[in-house]
Parts: C-alpha cells; sequence; structure tokens
C-alpha cells in the first residue's frame, strides 16, 4: 500500500523556524510540495536557513544534548529527591521528600538555553550574564550552575560526587535549604524570581555603562504579560552601542501559567512577529520539540544574534554609527514540561498547564505513582551522564565555559566584587549661608541638583553613576546636572528636543516608574552607584519592587561570597505638602511607612529640614553601601534654619534640641514642640513663635528629627535611640507635640515602646484637594494655629491667658479661610513669615519680654 503524501502539517513544530526566518509563510504553505517521507521534508523547509551546512557537528550535538538531559535531571531530582540521587537502587518512597514542591514547566526550556548560551560564550569568549525571568525556574539555574562547578566552589559541603548530589537535591525547597526561585543564594544570579515583571528592566540596568558585558535575559510567557515587563521592551531605545553593554532577550513561549493559556503563545505567529517588532526588536524563532533539530535551529540563531550585536556595536565604536537598529531576540516556542512525563493518571502532562509545578505527585496517596517517577529520571540515562562516583563525565564538564567567564561565577552578578568608591566632591561648597535661623528662603532641591552636577562630572569617566527617575528630574528641580550630562535617548530626535543625547548619565526619558526602579536596580547590583528621584506620591507605584530589593539585600547580607552593593537611594520631592495644583491624586506620604516594614539592617529614612541638611545627608547616602535609603525633601521655597556646620553636626546625630528656637535651658520644659521634615518644622517653628509671644513664660523645647529611624528603640533599630536618651531629650512625662511629615501613626507605631504616653502627632489625614500651600497644613491640622490649640488643649496650667490664645488662633483659622477664598493665595502674614523669638502673627518683630527670653 502507497502511503499518502506527508504534508507541512505533518512535520514537527520545528518546520516553522524555516518559514518565521524566510517571511511570507502562506505562500511557502502553498508552494511547499508533498513529500513521502520527513527527510524530505524537512530538507525542503530548512534549505533556506542553510540547516544543511550544519552548525553542530554530531559530536558536539550529542554533547550537548547530554549535557541538557544531565541539567534536565538533576531539576528533576531537586524537585523530588531526599535520597539514591543516581538511581543505583529501585526507587522507593522513602527515597521522595516528604513534601514535593516545585515548579517543572519551564525548567527544561531554561536548561536547554544555558548548555546553549555555555557554547557561545566559548566560541566568541563572551562575558554574559544570564538573568532568569520564570518565576520558579530554580532548579534549571541551581542545576547548571553546580553542573558548571561553581555550586562546589562558592559552598564546599555540596561536592561534585554522590554525597554532593544528594545534598543538592535535598535542599531545595527543603527546611533549611534553598528557595524553589531563583534567589541571591544562587551564583550568577541578580533577579529573584519570586515576583514577575522586572527581568527585562534587570537586565537594562545591568547594560548600561557596561559596554563588554552581554545580558542574556529569559522572558517567561506568563511574565510577559505583566506591565512592567511589556513596557520594558522599550528600553532598547535608551541603549547606547557604544557605552552601554547589550541585552539579549529570549522569550520562552512555553504556552501556559499555572492553570491557564498565555496570551503571546496563542496570538498567530504574524501578530507576535509584528509586536516584537514594533517594538523594536529582530525576533529570530526557535520552534518545536525535536531535541535533535531544536539544537541545530538554535545553536545558529544564538550566533546569528551574537553576530549581529557584533556588528552593530563595532559599527557604532569604530564607524561612529549612531543610527538606531533593531537589536536581535529570541523566541524560543517549546513545550510546557519539555521531556517529561507525557501523561499522566490518563491526562496529557507534558505541553499543557498540568507540567507547571510538580507533574507527578509522589507520596503515600499515590504509592503507584514512585514508578512513573523512576521512569521519568531514568529516560536521562544518568549512567551516561556522571561517573560511578557522582562526577560529571569530563567531556561533558569541558562543554562550560571557564573561570570568570561561567555565567554562575561572573563578577557582574557579584557586583560588589567591582564595586568602587564614588569620586565625591564637597558637598559644603554648596552650602545656603544662614545669617539667622530663617533669615533666608532656598528652594532645597535646586541646591541639591549642584551638588548632583558636581557628582556627575567627577565620575563621567568612571562611568559608574547615573540619575534615574520618570521624566521629573527638571521637574524636582534637579536640572542643574544637565550643564554635564545628558538624558539618554537612543530614539529620533526633534530640533526642539532638549538634553537629549546617544549616552547620558541621566535616565528619565521614560514615564515609568517601573523601568527607573529596575534599571537602578540592575545597575547596582552590577557594582555601580545611582538616585532615584521622584515625586513621593507616585513612588507607591514600586512599593513591590522595593520590597524584592530590600529582601535581596537583606539575604545577600547573610551570605559571606556575596559583596556588598552601593545603597538604592530614593530622592522623593514634590511631596504631600506642596501639591497647590495637583490635589488629591498627589498626596500620599506613604512609602515611609511601607519602608520601615523591611528589615531594620538595611532601610534608612531621612527628612532634612532645609538645603544644608540635605546635602549632608545625600552625601552619606551615596557613599553608603547595602542598605535602601529613602531622602524627602522639597523644592518650594522654605526658611533656611542651619549653618552648614551646624547642619553636618545635626545630620550627623540625626536628632536634636534646637537651642536657638527653645527657652527652656536650665529648666524643665512645660511642652516638646517636635518636627519631622520640611514643612512641620516650618509649622513647629512657627507655631512656637506664637506661643513664645503671647505666654512667654511657658517653657518650650524644640526638637527636630532628620533620621527617622531615631524614634524607634535601638532593640528595634541599629541608628535608634536608647531608652535614656530618648527620655532625655523627649521627657518622661511632658506633653510632646509632634509635627509630622507623613501619617500620624507611624509615629506612634515607631515609639510605642517608649515610657513617654502623652505623644501627639500632627500630619497627613488623607485631606487635600487643590488649594493653597498652608490650607493644606490646616485641612490636616498641622498648621501652627492648630498646633497652638494642641498645647493649650494639654496644658490647663495656662488658665484665662491659655483661652484668650486659643480664641485667637481659632479666629485666625477662619479670618484664613475667608482670605483665599476670595484672594486665591495665603494670608500675607503667613506668606512673608520669618522666624524670630518673638515674631508676631504679622511677621514682625514683638517688644522683648522682661526675662530676655
Amino acid at each position: 500500500m502507497t502511503s499518502p503524501p506527508f504534508t507541512l502539517q505533518d512535520a514537527p513544530r520545528t518546520t516553522e523556524i524555516a518559514f518565521g526566518q524566510i517571511g511570507n509563510i502562506p505562500a511557502l504553505r502553498k508552494a511547499l510540495p508533498t513529500h513521502r517521507d520527513l527527510a524530505s521534508a524537512m530538507q525542503t523547509v530548512t534549505q533556506p536557513l542553510g540547516l544543511v551546512d550544519k552548525t553542530l557537528s554530531p559530536e558536539l550535538l550529542s554533547r550537548m544534548n547530554a549535557y541538557w538531559r544531565a541539567a534536565n535531571y538533576l531539576s528533576v531530582g531537586q524537585i523530588y529527591l531526599y535520597d539514591n540521587p543516581l538511581l543505583k537502587e529501585p526507587l522507593k518512597l522513602e527515597h521522595v521528600k516528604p513534601l514535593v514542591v516545585g515548579h517543572w514547566g519551564t525548567t527544561p526550556g531554561q536548561n536547554f538555553i544555558y548548555v546553549h548560551l555555555n557554547r557561545v560564550i566559548k566560541k566568541y569568549d563572551l562575558n554574559m550574564i544570564y538573568i532568569a525571568g520564570p518565576g520558579h525556574g530554580g532548579p534549571a539555574i541551581v542545576g547548571n550552575v553546580y553542573l558548571e562547578g561553581t555550586w562546589s566552589e562558592v559552598y564546599p559541603n555540596v561536592g561534585q560526587d554522590e554525597a554532593g548530589l544528594k545534598k543538592l537535591f535535598k535542599q531545595f525547597s527543603f527546611p533549611g535549604g534553598i528557595s524553589s526561585h531563583v534567589a541571591p543564594s544562587t551564583p550568577g544570579s541578580i533577579h529573584e524570581g519570586g515576583e514577575l515583571g522586572y527581568s527585562l528592566s534587570h537586565a537594562f540596568g545591568a547594560a548600561f555603562d557596561n559596554p563588554d558585558l552581554i545580558v542574556a535575559c529569559v522572558v517567561g510567557d506568563g511574565e510577559a504579560e505583566t506591565g512592567p515587563l511589556a513596557t520594558a521592551w522599550h528600553s532598547n531605545k535608551l541603549l547606547s552601542p557604544i557605552t552601554d553593554g547589550a541585552v539579549l532577550p529570549i522569550l520562552h513561549l512555553n504556552g501556559f501559567k499555572i492553570s491557564n493559556p498565555t496570551v503571546l503563545a496563542r496570538i498567530e505567529h504574524e501578530e507576535l512577529e509584528q509586536f516584537l517588532r514594533g517594538n523594536g526588536w529582530t525576533p529570530y524563532f526557535v520552534e518545536g520539540d525535536d531535541p535533535e533539530l531544536m539544537h541545530e535551529l538554535m545553536a545558529k540563531t544564538v550566533d546569528q544574534a551574537i553576530e549581529e550585536i557584533r556588528e552593530i556595536q563595532e559599527n557604532a565604536r569604530n564607524l561612529s554609527d549612531n543610527t538606531r537598529r533593531r537589536w536581535p531576540m529570541i523566541v524560543l516556542r517549546s513545550p510546557k514540561g519539555w521531556t517529561g512525563p507525557k501523561t499522566v493518571d490518563g491526562l496529557q502532562n507534558e505541553g499543557t498547564f498540568r507540567s507547571h509545578q510538580v507533574p507527578i505527585l509522589v507520596d503515600a496517596a499515590h504509592p503507584g505513582h514512585v514508578k512513573e517517577l523512576e521512569t521519568w529520571m531514568r529516560s536521562y540515562h544518568a549512567e551516561d551522564l556522571f561517573d560511578d562516583s557522582g562526577r560529571l563525565l569530563p567531556e561533558l564538564a569541558d562543554l562550560a565555559p571557564k573561570g570568570d567567564r561561567r555565567m554562575g561565577s561572573n563578577p557582574h552578578a557579584n557586583g560588589g566584587i567591582l564595586l568602587k568608591d564614588l569620586k565625591m566632591p564637597d558637598f559644603r561648597v554648596h552650602a545656603v549661608k544662614v545669617p539667622s535661623p530663617g533669615g533666608v528662603q532656598a528652594q532645597d532641591t535646586l541646591v541639591l541638583g549642584q551638588f548632583l552636577r558636581d557628582i556627575a562630572k567627577l565620575n563621567q569617566t568612571e562611568r559608574n553613576f547615573r540619575i534615574f527617575g520618570p521624566d521629573e528630574t527638571i521637574s524636582n528641580l534637579l536640572g542643574a546636572v544637565f550643564e554635564v550630562t545628558y538624558r539618554q535617548w537612543d530614539a529620533r530626535e526633534n530640533s526642539n528636543d532638549e538634553f537629549l543625547a546617544p549616552s547620558g548619565q541621566v535616565l528619565d526619558s521614560m514615564l515609568s516608574e517601573h523601568q527607573c526602579e529596575g534599571w537602578l536596580e540592575g545597575y547596582l547590583l552590577t557594582g555601580r552607584h545611582g538616585l532615584f528621584n521622584s515625586y513621593e506620591a507616585f513612588i507607591r507605584i514600586v512599593d513591590s519592587m522595593f520590597s524584592q530589593h530590600a529582601k535581596w539585600l537583606k539575604v545577600t547580607s547573610e551570605l559571606p561570597w556575596r559583596r556588598k552593593i552601593a545603597s538604592l537611594n530614593y530622592l522623593l520631592a514634590s511631596h504631600v505638602w506642596q501639591q497647590d495644583h495637583n490635589g488629591f491624586t498627589h498626596q500620599d506620604p506613604g512609602f515611609l511607612d511601607h519602608v520601615i516594614n523591611k528589615k531594620a539592617d538595611i532601610v534608612r529614612c531621612y527628612l532634612p529640614p532645609d538645603a544644608n541638611c540635605l546635602l549632608s545627608v545625600v552625601d552619606h547616602c551615596l557613599r553608603s553601601r547595602h542598605y535602601v535609603n529613602v531622602v524627602v525633601a522639597g523644592k518650594h521655597a522654605l526658611p533656611q534654619w542651619l549653618t552648614m556646620d551646624q547642619a553636618v553636626v545635626h545630620c550627623t546625630e540625626g536628632i536634636g534640641i534646637w537651642e536657638w528656637a527653645s527657652n527652656d535651658k536650665g529648666a524643665e520644659p512645660d511642652v516638646v514642640m517636635a518636627c519631622c521634615g520640611d514643612t512641620p518644622t516650618l509649622e513647629i517653628l512657627a507655631a512656637v513663635s506664637i506661643l513664645r509671644e503671647h505666654l512667654p513664660e511657658l517653657k518650650i523645647r524644640v526638637i527636630n528629627v532628620v533620621d527617622l529611624m531615631k524614634l524607634q528603640s535601638e532593640s528595634e533599630h541599629p541608628h535608634g535611640l536608647s531608652e535614656l536618651d530618648y527620655d532625655a531629650l523627649f521627657t518622661r512625662d511632658k506633653h510632646i507635640i509632634f509635627g509630622f511629615h507623613g501619617y500620624p501613626w507611624l509615629v506612634h507605631r515607631l515609639t510605642y515602646r517608649r515610657f513617654n504616653r502623652n505623644l501627639h502627632v500632627r500630619g497627613y489625614k488623607e485631606e487635600g484637594t487643590i488649594t493653597t500651600a498652608f490650607d493644606m497644613r490646616v485641612q490636616n491640622d498641622l498648621d501652627r494655629f492648630h498646633l497652638v490649640q494642641d498645647v493649650v488643649d494639654r496644658l490647663p496650667q495656662l488658665g484665662s491667658k491659655g483661652a484668650y490664645v486659643k480664641q485667637m488662633v481659632k479666629d485666625k483659622l477662619i479670618e484664613h479661610k475667608q482670605y483665599i477664598n476670595e484672594h486665591g493665595e495665603d494670608l500675607p502674614e503667613i506668606r512673608n513669615w520669618t522666624w524670630g523669638p518673638n515674631t508676631d502673627m504679622s511677621g514682625r518683630l514683638a517688644a522683648e519680654p522682661p526675662d530676655g527670653n
């Protein structure tokens, strides 16, 4: 009987690569002659790709496939096995972990990618790191780092033998062991797989200012559905082929998430290609399930991608070709759970969502599955991959790169190794001259911009400092940096653009907090320094990203082989008290609340009251290591309180009595007036001036807090005050009226262990609209008039004098409301107020009281 003609539909999915490369799939389908056998069909469809001229010799292909099998075997062993790592005896239930957890679905595809990247690293002598975007591909990266030898070098107790394999398997998702995703404990990693969406942002951050580095970034197709990742494709418009390295995205289409299909795997080939090309990439497709064909296709494709990257860079660097090119990327379409069990309990497993996590349940309730697991593991033929002692065969081990060329050992993936101190100019040269407290006004971030300009200029040769922000550098008054550098931008320019160039130290030309955060994290993790400036309300967009980075810092601080990296520095400007026209949407100081939830060894929060303090704080933060520093500072003109010398002392201490504003020296205070933040400092001092004018006998102590964590007990935070020091400042029994920048309950939370419970905090309480600056404070009871009322209400000994003062400030609040409704601006006495210990409410100096205070 004659066989029916072979058609394209009968060919493996691998054949699609041919059509994807050539284009015009429908025409090729129509033109393709029918064939009697698979071999002749494949000869036809692979001819346009030149697959007849093999990239891989039969011997190399065989060894690479064996290496892949070894990685797959190690991956399955990590998920399941407690003992019997080489299956030297029949598998029994007691060899399996009591609780089997892990993720298999993405793992074989990542193993496949890793072995092919190893080959091109050796072929082209590449400096390459690997970022694993899919959430739980831990077994793949751990297994490959073990096969290349790095794991045993970092963790000598896990040797290259049978006992080492047993430890490798047991530690995975096991108490006291390692997580199921790529974690800080994984050598070669700068990206934790516990949360999806940031792999490509981290990859670009790593590539900036690293001209010799290639960052291979595997993007999971589930991850590709997240907002941050969908935006990150556009990062290629900000990559300089001259001064930066390259990013090679590998979109891993295996078709499914936990229990749903993925969008990019279900759209038509043409639509997917157009989507990626529309994002500025040249996609190359490797699709199929036949290992032999897939190895050859992948080898050709990876070679082509590397050669294109080199061509782009050489043209730019040697020929000054600034034309924006489409960077190559790879789309790998392979079955979910590739090489795993085809079916389990009568249901298809490989190629479905059922292979996402643990494909076969093996426990006391499913004893029959032990045999299925054994069959699966033996399909990799470990006896042909490892010798009797459990060591990978030398001819396979030789496939991995050597030394620092191994992706698990690349110094860029342990950035502290490469970290150099910033060259820091003297911030004191930018000091605001303060002849007397409150005697001049300045815009704090405008002053800071000049300091950042000097830092940028001083470190241009090193190329290890960048400023990140979502189009807010100018808005936050840091524009002085553009006197010495540019916004990096590789897309088209118009004649009226400002500060754009193919290379620059500022990355703020993409309106995405996610990308700025991800770029900066990648930049820091590979050994550089940076600053992220943002509107305070919109930094909340990256709450989750900050959390992941803080967790990374916490864990890596406990790993002796991980070197400390530069701190993640946030500058939050355009803050809650400066939203005259933006209104309620721009009012959220809650990032501080979120930050202090993290490990005390990691987080620091600073609220400098003026420009000189801001300079001192930022200088400290940029010199620091392995912290998250949050600095909140205003950009509107406000009174300046401290000379530079005073500011340095005050910021070094983090908290202190402002003797010049207090009148309790030599006596017990009647009330403590505390403040934290530039606007609360202004209002507290204004309230103090009213009290000292109208109640001169009142003894007032003024305390300013720069380092928010000083309020916490020293048992809770390294910066916290001892109980003795706290009580010396705030007393053990006097009322404390505290003006705070953020939500009032944060201060209560930080001080809940303190002895003095007479704490009354005024801060932001979710009241706001489009109004004047002072009215924002009034609506939240943080204004001077409400603060005076707070003092009077809590000091009954003031008697009738206090009652008259309270009535006076109540009247002022009514006058204020009437005035702004009519004139659209604050009262002149508010706008023109200046500090003086005896300044009346109109801003004029009152007569000196008899006691000279």
